[in-house]
């Protein structure tokens, strides 16, 4: 067993776990990394669920499941991050223009509530978006005519 993609599980969960944590903190708690890792994830994903390229209802529910996994990393993370920042609306007179947010919506409150709906919800949904393309797209290429 040597190679890459025929790693036991526990091993994969690790890399993973550690690859996961450093692409959001390269990001800053902001996680692109993280997103994009979401690629190389399905393409792993795809190559060990399905080494001949055949596509099977199971190969398919095992790469959902296993998208998963990185999504809901990202989503724990996230929250750990991001959750408890939601203190910050008990406080008199909170502008997130001053904390850093983007004012993209019409006032400062929404603009937070936006900005953690869009760290909270959205990124760990595009994770799992670019994961199951990501696997898609070498299933795709791999399967025999």
């Amino acid at each position: 067993m040597t190679r890459f993609y025929s790693m036991r599980t526990w091993q994969a969960l690790l890399l993973l776990g550690v690859l996961e944590t450093l692409c959001i903190g390269v990001g800053m708690g902001v996680p692109v990394f993280a997103i994009l890792l979401g690629f190389p994830v399905g393409w792993w994903l795809a190559r060990r669920h399905a080494p001949d390229g055949r596509v099977t209802r199971a190969v398919l529910r095992r790469v959902w499941t296993g998208a998963l996994v990185p999504a809901s990393m990202t989503l724990a993370f996230m929250l750990v991050i991001w959750a408890p920042k939601f203190s910050l609306l008990s406080e008199p007179g909170f502008d997130a223009a001053e904390w850093g947010i983007p004012l993209v919506l019409y006032t400062s409150r929404a603009s937070f509530f936006g900005w953690m709906g869009l760290m909270i919800v959205v990124s760990p949904s595009l994770q799992l978006l670019a994961t199951v393309f990501g696997a898609y797209a070498t299933l795709l290429v791999r399967a025999p005519e």
